[in-house]
């Protein structure tokens, strides 16, 4: 018999067996966690599900949200009657998965104001500042252009070539992390962090700090300990010790052409849940999960019970007292916690050694010296001469005896404490994505490589087609008469 006679009567005896045995039901979900990790899930679920090569589908998706609105470390706060980002604030041009939800979506994406390109920065060693660029407050063309290229010449005298390695540098790692965008033909279903890490050629970063890595690629130390310690500091509240992929995603983000979601984007994890036909649980703490008899069965702390087939956790857990039967392993880990101040006031200049506010960079960034009291302080917005919005990163809650000191007006104050991202070290250590041998996943098990609304979306997305993909392989190992096909389909999808 040929080939293609063959292959018909399989796929016609198929077609028989499948008739004879119906599919099984739609699995349902649970999602804890409203951020973008767990709208992307409950997206992806949704896009993916039911569709070659997956045919898995998927029922009911429920999302529980401790709080009264969802986002989790995305969202924003009102400071005199204007919005700003208090959480994941930057957008990378090369985040594709936040592109295509904000295409999807149909938000709108802020930019920064050509006026950006005049923004003046100051690095502060706690006693002055070691390095200032130019500004200017005129709005044309003209002057802003040459205002960035005498603030480029600067730059490239204090730290020469070392510029062009830092931006190598992140390029080279950028130029792997794509590799998360490929084709399904071109990109397999990973189990493990590691694995993930390891097929886009990113793992080895996790082995080293950003300093070391740097240092292998010929930078400064002057560099590394000035420009690159303000960044990490700003991006991550952690100094140049963080692992060296963490620290590189950290470098990107102070890239050009950075941007975010008009009116917050918080909206994004807002519209994926909409459009996801998700049930929405706000209010609800999830205190146990357990399984049992082959479901999960969840637990609020107002008593309420909840089952499904399979159960993500798209939160971190290192502060959440979840009990969990049976038990689960994840490696300690530490959160870095981020304490956000909003101001709405006027800087006092003799803080900084001045006599007027206007010699004050726009952007005051920190070394890492003992008894600095902030990573960073920013301009938001300009009301008037001695009437601004600021916006000031530190690793401790800023003291009112403090803040008077640093600030010769205050009209308005805001504190946010944030459990922002983990603490990093080298070498990383990774939760596992499967938390159980069943449907268990853990969606910021990625979070150890960097931490970023995009990477977030990247790791759902993985965990999305690895729900499917398991789910599929379950199906058929229940179809006693067509398991060994399946298993040989899905090896050969292409026939």
């Amino acid at each position: 018999m040929t080939k293609k006679p063959l292959i018909a009567l399989v796929f016609t005896l198929l077609l028989l067996l499948s008739s004879a045995s119906p599919s099984p039901p739609p699995a349902s979900v649970c999602i804890i966690g409203s951020g973008i990790g767990g709208s992307s899930v409950a997206h992806f679920l949704r896009h993916y599900s039911n569709s070659n090569p997956y045919d898995a589908q998927i029922g009911q998706i429920r999302i529980f949200e401790r709080h009264g609105v969802v986002g989790g470390r995305m969202a924003t706060v009102s400071v005199a009657g204007e919005t700003f980002e208090a959480g994941a604030s930057i957008l990378h041009p090369k985040n594709y998965h936040a592109l295509e939800f904000t295409r999807l979506l149909n938000l709108t994406v802020r930019k920064p104001s050509t006026s950006m390109s005049c923004f003046s920065l100051g690095i502060w060693d706690g006693h002055k500042f070691i390095f200032k660029t130019f500004t200017s407050d005129s709005e044309s063309v003209i002057v802003q252009s040459f205002v960035s290229l005498a603030n480029s010449i600067k730059m490239f005298l204090r730290y020469g070539r070392s510029l062009f390695r830092m931006t190598n540098f992140v390029e080279r790692m950028l130029g792997k992390f794509l590799k998360y965008y490929k084709p399904f033909d071109s990109r397999p279903v990973f189990e493990s962090v590691e694995e993930m890490l390891k097929w886009a050629g990113l793992y080895d970063l996790t082995t080293q700090t950003l300093e070391e890595e740097l240092v292998d690629a010929g930078l400064s130390p002057l560099l590394i300990q000035e420009l690159v310690t303000v960044i990490t500091r700003i991006n991550y509240g952690q100094s140049v010790r963080i692992s060296g992929l963490a620290g590189a995603v950290s470098l990107a983000g102070s890239g050009g052409g950075l941007w975010s979601i008009e009116g917050g984007n918080w909206q994004m994890a807002a519209g994926l849940i909409n459009q996801s036909h998700v049930v929405l649980h706000p209010h609800t703490e999830i205190e146990s999960l357990s399984y049992v008899s082959g479901l999960y069965e969840l637990n609020s702390t107002e008593g309420e019970s909840y089952t499904c087939e399979v159960a993500v956790i798209a939160t971190p857990l290192d502060e959440l007292n979840i009990r969990f039967t049976p038990g689960i392993s994840i490696p300690e880990r530490q959160l870095q916690h981020t304490f956000t101040t909003f101001v709405r006031g006027c800087l006092n200049p003799k803080y900084f050694g001045f006599d007027m506010v206007s010699d004050i960079p726009e952007l005051v960034g920190t070394t890492e010296t003992p008894g600095v009291p902030f990573s960073s302080i920013s301009v938001l917005n300009k009301h008037g001469e001695k009437d601004m919005t600021y916006k000031i990163f530190s690793r401790q809650l800023m003291p009112e005896e403090l803040l008077n000191h640093i600030f010769s007006v205050r009209n308005e104050t805001i504190k946010i404490n944030w459990a922002a991202y983990p603490h990093y070290h080298a070498p990383e250590v990774f939760a596992p994505l499967i938390l159980d041998s069943k449907n268990l996943y853990y969606v910021n098990a990625f979070e150890n490589a960097a931490s970023t609304m995009e990477t977030s979306a990247v790791s759902a997305e993985n965990i999305a087609r690895l729900i499917l993909s398991r789910l599929s392989s379950q199906n058929c190992s229940g179809t006693s008469g067509l398991k060994n096909f399946c298993s040989e389909y899905q090896m050969h999808s292409d026939l």
